[in-house]
């Protein structure tokens, strides 16, 4: 385990349950009562403990209240008392948290905990190792990861340790990076059957939406293109431009910073033509979520950024079948065809911190999640909420009608379960495993099989950088991603000309992007050799 955790079996009983408990945590003064933790099976402990937990409340939901956490304490004789936040200030509350040292027992699907945290935090002796746990409590993680050692690799921390476990998406979705929709009633109303497949040919159709009345309603009140932010429509128009990021990216082994290519720039000005021209929504980068889903629901937006469509649209699943998926574009820049893509897995899902008395019950709890059935529970809610079992034999799984208050299955799912809006620590199965897919899952099947996968790249892979580097990394960044975003959105507006792009490339150089870059390709270098 290393010098910081040590973990001592106390006693090996002949029904297979085994009592132990932390050496570091008696160190330090702390002392668990010796609990017998399961070896297999349910409840894990037979003596109920209680534990906490802290994590983003991203689904607008208490999680003490979420029939998956109900029913889980229930099987597993382990209860716990949250500590939720808001996604959007999740960040700032786990950096004061482990500042302070003020940690709550498992941190549950943390937002921007980085490599480098993870192997800081874990020197410091404030995250648990998590390798021989593993290797003792946990048969299904270890599984996965000996069937995914890139998995493996790129979850381990510089310093040979696992700190957290992984999110991990084998759906057809799961490496899904911002997919962009058509209003197919727009597409219907101009007669239009070919989707474009150039930077050219969509400006064409977004001269068509201002127009031409597509919405049908007599006003000039069509927005070509509009989403919360320009986050969900840009990497369609990044990867038009021969771009697979907005940051760091690999392009044949060698690492570059996207942001001060040509390519970029060449990608700034179509940006801007289309919101000098009334095709890009003009409040995109100061609408809240509520201001562009009023405006897709009147029937307003062309082209949709958003997860789903019906996300804006407020249509049912059903309906949200006639909204297809953009494809691929080219520009005068670049032909070849992108579409960006996640690696299927995130890092940093699952953290024991050292506040745990109970590390062996804790990996035990989470590991039932890398198996299909535990993934489908995790993901879906218990038995009985949006599915029930088939058979008696338990292999096939049919979907439940939705209850008369919900319309579609996102806004359900997230009262049900905190697999929503966040990396939660599991392996998510593929659809078919889940349920009977509906027509709007097949749908998104078809589309995701011709318009995505063939095209799919990743920007760079999940690496592991070491702690005095990611160190300079953040010194960097505090400033630099700040100013990209601001100069793209002063860019694209008008607000700052293109002809001051060589200024704008000398800053970044000035933020010390070299060193940058320099930092990421040893990284990637070192992941690749391994």
């Amino acid at each position: 385990m290393g010098n910081k955790v040590m973990m001592i079996l106390v006693t090996i009983v002949a029904i297979g349950l085994i009592s132990a408990c932390s050496s570091d945590i008696e160190e330090n003064g702390q002392h668990a009562d010796n609990i017998e933790v399961r070896e297999e099976g349910f409840p894990i402990v037979d003596e109920e403990i209680t534990m906490t937990m802290m994590g983003p409340n991203a689904q607008g939901t208490e999680w003490e209240d979420m029939p998956f956490f109900q029913d889980y304490a229930e099987e597993t004789n382990i209860q716990f008392e949250f500590n939720t936040p808001p996604a959007s200030d999740f960040g700032t509350n786990l950096n004061l948290a482990l500042s302070s040292g003020d940690l709550d027992d498992i941190i549950y699907g943390p937002i921007d905990l980085t490599s480098g945290m993870e192997g800081e935090y874990g020197e410091q002796g404030q995250f648990l190792p998590l390798e021989d746990l593993i290797e003792e409590y946990g048969p299904n993680i270890k599984k996965v990861l000996e069937e995914r050692p890139d998995i493996k690799k790129s979850i381990t921390s510089a310093d040979g340790h696992i700190y957290a476990l992984p999110h991990i998406n084998t759906d057809h979705r799961g490496k899904w990076v911002n997919p962009v929709w058509y209003n197919g009633k727009w597409l219907n109303s101009l007669g239009i059957e070919k989707l474009p497949e150039s930077t050219d040919d969509l400006y064409d159709l977004l001269i068509q939406f201002r127009d031409e009345d597509p919405n049908e309603n007599g006003k000039a009140d069509e927005i070509p293109i509009s989403s919360e932010g320009i986050e969900p429509i840009r990497m369609l128009f990044l990867n038009a431009f021969g771009l697979k990021s907005q940051g760091i990216e690999e392009i044949d082994g060698e690492v570059r910073y996207a942001p001060i290519t040509e390519n970029y720039k060449e990608y700034l000005i179509y940006m801007s033509k289309l919101y000098e021209e009334n095709l890009l929504d003009p409040e995109i980068f100061s609408q809240s979520e509520d201001q562009v889903t009023a405006k897709g629901q009147e029937n307003k937006i062309g082209l949709l950024g958003g997860y789903y469509s019906y996300f804006l649209t407020g249509e049912a699943n059903d309906e949200a079948i006639n909204n297809p998926m953009t494809v691929p574009l080219t520009s005068p820049v670049s032909d070849e065809l992108i579409v960006t893509a996640s690696q299927g897995f995130s890092r940093g899902a699952f953290i024991l911190t050292k506040e745990n008395l109970y590390p062996e019950a804790s990996i035990r709890w989470v590991d039932y999640f890398y198996t299909e059935d535990g993934g489908v529970y995790l993901d879906q809610g218990p038995e009985g909420y949006r599915w029930e079992w088939a058979d008696e034999e338990k292999n096939k799984r049919n979907q439940l009608p939705l209850p008369e208050e919900y319309d579609n299955t996102e806004d359900y799912r997230k009262t049900l379960t905190p697999s929503y809006g966040i990396a939660a620590p599991f392996l998510n199965p593929p659809l078919d495993v889940k349920e009977e897919p509906d027509n709007f899952a097949l749908f998104t099947i078809d589309e995701t099989e011709e318009k995505r996968e063939p095209y799919y790249q990743v920007a760079i892979p999940e690496v592991s950088i070491k702690r005095e580097e990611q160190k300079e990394i953040n010194a960097i960044e505090v400033d630099l991603e700040s100013y990209v975003e601001q100069m793209e959105a002063k860019f694209i507006t008008g607000v700052e000309p293109i002809s001051n792009w060589d200024n704008y490339v000398e800053t970044i150089k000035g933020m010390g992007i070299e060193r940058y870059v320099e930092i990421h390709q040893e990284a990637y270098d070192s992941w690749k050799s391994n």
